[in-house]
Protein backbone atom coordinates (compact mmCIF):
# COMPACT_ATOMS: atom_id res chain seq x y z
CA UNK A 1 0.00 0.00 0.00
CA UNK A 2 1.34 3.84 -0.58
CA UNK A 3 2.05 5.34 2.23
CA UNK A 4 0.77 9.15 3.11
CA UNK A 5 -2.40 8.82 0.89
CA UNK A 6 -4.38 7.99 3.15
CA UNK A 7 -6.51 11.02 5.28
CA UNK A 8 -6.08 10.75 9.28
CA UNK A 9 -8.70 8.85 11.00
CA UNK A 10 -9.40 10.32 14.63
CA UNK A 11 -11.53 10.38 17.29
CA UNK A 12 -13.87 13.67 17.81
CA UNK A 13 -17.08 14.68 19.39
CA UNK A 14 -20.55 14.71 17.55
CA UNK A 15 -23.04 17.15 19.51
CA UNK A 16 -26.53 16.62 18.42
CA UNK A 17 -29.00 19.56 18.83
CA UNK A 18 -30.96 18.20 21.65
CA UNK A 19 -27.31 18.26 23.59
CA UNK A 20 -26.42 14.80 23.50
CA UNK A 21 -22.75 14.14 22.55
CA UNK A 22 -21.42 11.09 21.87
CA UNK A 23 -17.50 9.89 19.90
CA UNK A 24 -16.71 8.50 16.80
CA UNK A 25 -13.96 8.36 14.76
CA UNK A 26 -13.83 10.60 11.33
CA UNK A 27 -11.33 13.06 9.08
CA UNK A 28 -13.00 16.07 9.85
CA UNK A 29 -11.68 18.35 12.31
CA UNK A 30 -8.42 17.71 14.91
CA UNK A 31 -8.51 15.07 17.81
CA UNK A 32 -10.67 15.57 20.08
CA UNK A 33 -12.79 18.57 18.03
CA UNK A 34 -16.81 18.87 18.93
CA UNK A 35 -18.75 18.70 15.61
CA UNK A 36 -22.33 20.47 16.60
CA UNK A 37 -25.15 19.41 14.23
CA UNK A 38 -27.42 22.32 13.14
CA UNK A 39 -30.24 19.83 11.67
CA UNK A 40 -31.04 17.03 14.13
CA UNK A 41 -31.01 13.35 12.33
CA UNK A 42 -33.51 12.09 14.89
CA UNK A 43 -36.46 14.67 13.49
CA UNK A 44 -35.16 15.79 9.95
CA UNK A 45 -37.22 13.67 7.32
CA UNK A 46 -33.83 13.32 5.29
CA UNK A 47 -33.49 10.66 8.06
CA UNK A 48 -36.60 9.16 9.17
CA UNK A 49 -38.26 8.94 5.84
CA UNK A 50 -40.31 11.74 6.19
CA UNK A 51 -42.75 12.31 3.57
CA UNK A 52 -41.27 10.80 0.69
CA UNK A 53 -42.43 10.95 -3.03
CA UNK A 54 -42.73 8.45 -5.23
CA UNK A 55 -41.46 8.29 -8.74
CA UNK A 56 -44.25 7.20 -11.40
CA UNK A 57 -41.50 5.60 -13.42
CA UNK A 58 -44.01 3.49 -15.07
CA UNK A 59 -45.81 6.77 -16.48
CA UNK A 60 -42.60 8.13 -17.31
CA UNK A 61 -41.72 4.89 -19.49
CA UNK A 62 -44.78 4.80 -21.23
CA UNK A 63 -45.18 8.63 -21.73
CA UNK A 64 -41.43 8.23 -23.37
CA UNK A 65 -42.49 5.22 -25.55
CA UNK A 66 -45.36 7.21 -26.68
CA UNK A 67 -43.55 9.77 -27.79
CA UNK A 68 -40.26 7.70 -29.16
CA UNK A 69 -41.61 4.48 -29.85
CA UNK A 70 -41.84 4.32 -33.65
CA UNK A 71 -38.11 4.82 -33.98
CA UNK A 72 -36.21 2.01 -34.42
CA UNK A 73 -32.34 2.22 -33.73
CA UNK A 74 -31.69 -1.47 -34.44
CA UNK A 75 -30.93 -3.30 -37.76
CA UNK A 76 -33.57 -3.60 -40.83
Amino acid sequence: MKKNIHPDYHTIKVQMTDGTVYETRSTWGKEGDTMTLEIDPLAHPAWTGGRGQMLDTGGQVARFNKRFGGLSFGKK
